[in-house]
């Protein structure tokens, strides 16, 4: 599997929790290095439940040409999703932008299922919509 700073490629959530501060602790790392978890769900879907210091930005979003949100730009990101379909979906056509770009197989049913935190629109325990 490729690292976010090779190109695109396909990560575990155990490699994206690593990558992101989250199998230490339960919010993501503030370091410039560090790469950022982009949450590519719809919004319905954001609210009730993402993971802690993720960005959104929905797929449909990247596709009507959306900017990247300001605090992501320049970084190395972690692409997320439901499953793993539109996340890797989401990396491919970051990719063709020169964005440096990895998506996470599973996506949030398989951080969930870890028992990695997610949290809702109120940052309460949230749920894979």
């Amino acid at each position: 599997m490729e690292s976010p700073t090779s190109g695109t490629g396909r990560i575990t959530v155990q490699e994206a929790a690593e990558r992101t501060g989250h199998a230490v602790r339960d919010t993501a790392c503030d370091d410039a290095d560090t790469p950022v978890l982009l949450d590519v769900r719809e919004p319905d879907e954001w609210h009730a439940g993402h993971v802690p210091g993720a960005v959104h930005l929905s797929l449909t979003a990247l596709y009507e040409g959306r900017p990247l949100p300001y605090e992501v730009r320049g970084r190395c990101l972690i692409v997320i999703c439901r499953s793993g379909n539109r996340s890797r979906q989401a990396a491919e056509l970051l990719g063709t932008h020169g964005v440096e770009a990895v998506d996470v197989i599973g996506g949030m049913r398989d951080w969930a299922e870890a028992g990695l935190p997610v949290v809702d629109a109120r940052g309460l325990r949230g749920t894979v919509a």
